[in-house]
C-alpha cells in the first residue's frame, strides 16, 4: 500500500511525497530557500539559540499570537515576546525574582516554571494553584530561586504549550559554575503542527491511530507465519487485538502532522553552533515537545552526561540518550576534529527528526545520519504483560502469554544488580545493549494487583506482573551497538536531603484504552478522581506501574522524585520520570511543599484525556 493510498484509507486527502517528507523533517537542505520561506536573521546570543536572552530579577513576558512558517505554509502560533521558542530566562540561584506575564490572547493563559521549587501559589496551574491569567490582564509571579541548573517554562492553560509557549530557564549557581565548559548552548527540542492542537485531539478521540501509518499488513502476517508458525502468529494477533492496540503504537502523533524543531528551526534549515577543536562544549537539552520522545546522539562524539533535570550527576559517557517529554539532560562534548558534527534527535517512532550542526566555522552543515529502523513492540518488550490476565472484559488469556503468567514475585533489580537466581529471561529483555555490546541482567519481575477502579472501560490491560529495572533503555534502543544512557547510570553528585525509611507507600497504575483514547491513573480520569493526600513532612515511597503499551513521562510539581535506582543516598533527583511499557518505577517523595500540586503525564493529550491528579500536601 502506498503512502497516498493509506492516507485516503484514513479519510485524508493524498499529499505529495515531497511535502510530507518536508513536514517529517526528512527534506534536503536548502528547501526553505526554494520555497521562498522567510528565515529569521542569525543572531549571536548567549546560549546560542539565536533568540532573546532575558536576565535580571524583574522580567516582563507577553503571550500573544504570532504568524509563523515552519512547514512551507503560514500558520499561527502563540508566542512569548514574539518568538518560538520563548526567550531564554537566565537567572541566578538565591535571587528573588518577579516575572510579570501579560496575556494578549483571547483565552485564559498561564505559565508553569517546570522543575522549580517554589510556593504552590506561584506554580502556575489554573484550577490547582491559581485562577489563571484572563485576557488583557498581567499576572505577577514572585519567588526565590532555591536551586541551579537547566529547567524550562511553558503554558499550563489550554493548548498554548503545543502552539509555542515554551522556553528554556537557566539558573546559574550562586557560587559560580559547578561544571567547567568553554561554550554553553541551549538545545530546545519540540514538535510543531500546522493543525490546531484541539483538532489533533479531536481526531485521536475519534480514531486513535489516525496519525499512525506504520500498521502491520497482510504481508507482515505471512512473513510472521513463515518465521514463527501459524499458531504462534495467530496467538500474537489475538493478544494484541484483545488489548485494542498494535505493536506499532509507539507514538500517538507522528511526523505526518509534526515537524520536529531544534531551537525553533526545522531540519531543512537546521540549528547551528560553533566550537574550536579541543574545547569543552556544554549542551543543555530540553524536551519541550507536546507528544514526542526523542533519541539524541552526535555521531562521532561521545557525550558526557553531567546533569539530569537540573541536578548535577556524576559524569557518564554515552553515545545516545532518550528524552521523555519534559526531561532535561546536560552533556559535555569535546570535539577534536576540524569538521561539522550532526546533532541528531530522532522521534521514538522514527517518523522524523530534529537536526542541528556543531561546526568549527559558520556556514558548515553536517551530514544527516541514517534513521534507525522503526521499533516494533513484542510481548517480551512489555515485560510481564506477556502474562496478561483480565484483558478486555477480564479473564481473557492466550497460550502465547503463559510463559510469564503467574510468575512468583521477585525482589527488584536495582541498577546493574543481578536478577533473581532461577528467574527465566524474558525473551528479548536479556542482553539489552547499554554499553556497546555488554549483556545486562534480565529484568526482575514483580507481581502486581489492581485496584477495583480499573474494572471500567478506561483500563483495558491488567498485567499480572511487570518489570522493575532501571537499566532498560527502552524499545528501539536495545542492542543497537551504541552505549545508551539509562536511569541505572544516574548517580547524584550531592546526597539526597532525607535518607530515612518511608512513612508509607502509594502505588499508582498508569492506565489507558488506546482504542477509545482514554488515559488515567488507576482507571479513573481526573474529573472523577479525588486528590492524593500527603501529610506535610512525611516521606512517601511511590510506585508507578505502567499497565499500558506506551511510555509515559510523569511529572510531579513542586517536589523532587528521588529515583530508587540502587545508588543509595546519591539517588538522582528528577522532576519528570519516564515509565516504559510493562514496567514499574519506584521513587521517594519528601512532602516538604504545602499546598496543591499537579501530578500528570506530560504527553499533552494524555493529560487532557485524564491522566492527571491533584496532590494535596497539608
Amino acid at each position: 500500500m502506498t503512502n497516498n493510498e493509506q492516507f485516503s484509507r484514513n479519510g485524508m486527502p493524498p499529499v505529495a511525497l515531497s511535502r510530507r517528507r518536508f513536514v517529517q523533517g526528512v527534506a534536503a537542505g536548502g528547501l526553505l530557500a526554494g520555497l521562498g520561506l522567510p528565515t529569521r536573521p542569525a543572531r549571536a546570543s548567549e546560549f546560542g539559540t539565536g533568540g532573546e536572552v532575558l536576565k535580571g530579577t524583574t522580567i516582563d513576558l507577553s503571550i500573544a499570537p504570532l504568524g509563523v512558517n515552519f512547514t512551507g505554509a503560514p500558520a499561527t502560533a502563540i508566542a512569548v515576546n514574539g518568538q518560538v521558542p520563548a526567550p531564554v530566562l537566565h537567572l541566578r540561584e538565591g535571587d528573588e525574582v518577579r516575572l510579570r506575564v501579560k496575556n494578549a490572547t483571547p483565552d485564559l493563559a498561564a505559565i508553569h516554571w517546570h522543575g522549580l521549587l517554589l510556593p504552590a501559589t506561584q506554580d502556575g496551574v489554573p484550577g490547582i494553584s491559581f485562577a489563571g491569567i484572563k485576557p488583557g490582564e498581567t499576572h505577577n509571579y514572585a519567588f526565590k530561586l532555591r536551586q541551579h541548573g537547566t529547567y524550562w517554562y511553558h503554558s499550563h492553560a489550554g493548548f498554548h504549550e503545543p502552539k509555542g509557549v515554551y522556553g528554556a530557564l537557566i539558573v546559574e549557581p550562586r557560587g559560580g559554575p559547578t561544571i567547567r565548559a568553554d561554550r554553553d548552548y541551549v538545545v530546545v527540542l519540540s514538535d510543531w503542527s500546522d493543525e490546531d492542537p484541539a483538532t489533533i485531539f479531536d481526531k485521536l478521540k475519534k480514531q486513535s491511530d489516525y496519525y499512525n501509518f506504520s500498521q502491520r499488513t497482510f504481508f507482515d502476517f505471512t512473513k510472521d507465519i513463515a518465521e514463527k508458525g501459524l499458531g504462534a502468529t495467530v496467538d500474537d494477533r489475538l493478544m494484541w487485538g484483545a488489548m485494542n492496540m498494535t505493536p506499532t503504537d509507539i507514538a500517538d502523533v507522528t511526523a505526518y502532522t509534526y515537524t520536529y524543531l531544534m531551537n525553533g528551526k526545522a531540519p531543512a534549515e537546521g540549528w547551528s553552533a560553533l566550537f574550536r577543536p579541543g574545547e569543552r562544549v556544554r549542551l543543555r537539552f530540553i524536551n519541550a515537545s507536546s507528544m514526542t520522545y526523542f533519541d539524541v546522539r552526535i555521531p562521532g562524539l561521545k557525550m558526557t552526561v553531567v546533569a539530569a533535570d537540573g541536578n548535577d550527576v556524576e559524569p557518564v559517557s554515552v553515545d545516545e540518550f532518550r528524552m521523555g517529554v519534559a526531561e532535561t539532560y546536560d552533556v559535555i562534548v569535546e570535539p577534536e576534529d576540524d569538521r561539522a558534527y550532526a546533532v541528531f534527535a530522532q522521534s521514538m517512532d522514527r517518523s522524523g527528526y530534529a537536526f542541528g550542526t556543531l561546526a568549527p566555522r559558520s556556514g558548515m552543515r553536517a551530514e544527516v545520519p541514517a534513521m534507525d529502523p522503526r521499533p516494533v513492540l513484542t510481548m517480551a518488550d512489555m515485560g510481564g504483560m506477556a502474562g496478561m490476565s483480565g484483558m478486555s472484559g477480564r479473564g481473557h488469556e492466550t497460550s502465547s502469554g503463559s510463559g510469564m503468567a503467574g510468575m512468583a514475585a521477585s525482589p527488584p533489580t536495582h541498577g546493574n544488580g543481578a536478577a533473581m537466581s532461577g528467574m527465566p529471561h524474558a525473551n528479548g529483555m536479556h542482553g539489552m545493549n547499554t554499553s556497546g555490546g555488554k549483556p545486562m541482567p534480565a529484568a526482575a519481575m514483580i507481581e502486581v494487583t489492581h485496584p477495583a477502579s480499573e474494572d471500567g472501560p478506561g483500563a483495558v490491560m491488567q498485567p499480572s506482573s511487570v518489570a522493575l529495572t532501571y537499566n532498560d533503555p527502552g524499545p528501539g534502543l536495545r542492542r543497537n551497538g551504541r552505549r545508551v544512557l539509562t536511569y541505572a547510570d544516574l548517580r547524584g553528585v550531592n546526597k539526597v536531603p532525607v535518607t530515612r525509611d518511608p512513612d508509607r507507600e502509594i502505588e499508582l497504575h498508569l492506565t489507558g484504552n488506546m482504542e477509545r483514547y482514554m488515559w488515567s491513573f488507576n482507571g479513573v480520569k481526573f474529573s472523577d478522581a479525588d486528590p492524593i493526600h500527603m501529610r506535610y513532612g512525611e516521606r512517601v515511597r511511590v510506585r508507578l506501574v505502567n499497565d499500558t503499551m506506551m511510555a509515559h513521562p510523569i511529572h510531579l510539581h513542586g517536589m523532587w522524585s528521588e529515583i530508587d535506582n540502587g545508588q543509595g543516598d546519591h539517588r538522582p533527583l528528577k522532576h519528570t520520570v519516564n515509565v516504559n511499557p510493562g514496567h514499574a518505577v519506584d521513587y521517594f517523595v519528601n512532602a516538604d511543599a504545602p499546598g496543591g500540586w499537579a501530578y500528570h503525564c506530560h504527553l499533552v493529550f494524555h493529560m487532557d484525556a485524564g491522566m492527571f491528579r491533584k496532590v494535596s500536601v497539608s
